[in-house]
């Protein structure tokens, strides 16, 4: 599962609409719609001012190679 799908099951998980989630979380509902349709440029800021409603963060983890830089 994927940010933009993770974000609307959330949503939908506690009845809200977006222009709901977009007042809760103090980002604008075209912000939302850009959120949950993939868009592949996002704010960070943003993007965890939403998943806060929802007790997550995003954060940096750690990929799994063969060498490091």
């Amino acid at each position: 599962m994927d940010l933009s799908e993770f974000v609307k099951n959330k949503r939908k998980a506690v009845a809200l609409t977006q222009p709901e989630l977009a007042s809760k979380a103090g980002v604008g509902l075209r912000f939302v719609r850009d959120l949950e349709q993939g868009k592949p440029t996002l704010r960070m800021d943003k993007v965890n001012q939403v998943l806060r409603l929802f007790g997550y963060e995003l954060g940096a983890v750690e990929i799994k190679q063969d060498h490091h830089v």
